[in-house]
């Protein structure tokens, strides 16, 4: 009797920023479960850089992205549909105990110039367009000069095309703290949480709300995609979806 082979649909190729890679991988889980037969595979990294790759042609079905602009641009380039955003963020410090910081003195902390900053690369990771924005504000509280002191002083360790892959099965934010690389880095506070499940002596610092920034996560599907690709972004909207991103940490969107 002849034997015929079964189409098999392929899997989704779901792109994400590297902050999402715990949620978004246990987001992917339960969508597959409530979808038999549709895989997810998930691809993590900066932003800005996988926005890059998706526009050189490399397939993408779903983006999520720290931000709303790398989506946006896509989108308004016609190789996307309408930008959702699905989560917020905020950006917390992590610190080596001996740096002695609070909320209290953390900008002078960070100006300090025997205190080594770190941030992930801007342009390339929101992460780092987001701390940008923060020394901004510092100078916009009154700190003179304090923009280009900290644009200047910060060790851009990640998020840019030629930063090291992160050590593999660790959080590179707690691993570079505790290494002895930076004294402080600025991260999202997702971020600084997991570091400090590996690297339990290193201090999360909560950045005081005069000069933080809402990082607002967006998330679009490319054009000419699978139904399947629309279904995971409803899905990441559902109330499973935001059960989960909520659980580790992320705020509604």
């Amino acid at each position: 009797m002849p034997t015929f082979a079964v189409a098999q649909t392929p899997a989704l190729e779901v792109f994400a920023a590297g902050s999402l890679r715990s949620a978004l991988t246990e987001v992917a889980k339960a969508f597959e479960q409530a979808e038999p037969g549709t895989g997810v595979r998930l691809s993590f990294g900066a932003s800005g850089l996988l926005k890059d790759r998706i526009a050189a042609g490399e397939r993408a079905d779903v983006f999520a992205s720290a931000n709303m602009e790398h989506p946006q641009a896509l989108a308004t380039g016609g190789a996307a549909t309408p930008v959702q955003r699905f989560a917020r963020n905020a950006l917390c410090v992590l610190a080596a105990p001996a740096a002695d910081v609070t909320p209290q003195n953390l900008v002078d902390r960070m100006l300090d110039p025997a205190l080594k900053l770190g941030t992930s690369t801007p342009s390339a990771d929101p992460s780092g367009d987001y701390a940008w924005q923060m020394f901004e504000r510092v100078e916009q509280q009154g700190r003179a000069g304090a923009f280009k002191t900290l644009t200047t002083k910060a060790l851009q360790l990640t998020g840019g095309p030629t930063s090291p892959p992160p050590p593999a099965g660790q959080n590179v934010y707690g691993a570079l703290v505790a290494q002895g690389q930076a004294d402080l880095f600025v991260t999202y506070c997702t971020n600084a949480t997991a570091a400090l499940r590996e690297q339990p002596q290193l201090k999360l610092v909560q950045v005081p709300e005069t000069i933080n920034v809402s990082a607002s996560y967006g998330v679009t599907t490319m054009a000419g995609t699978a139904p399947g690709a629309g279904r995971f972004v409803d899905f990441l909207l559902g109330p499973t979806g935001q059960g989960i991103l909520a659980r580790h940490g992320f705020a509604p969107r």
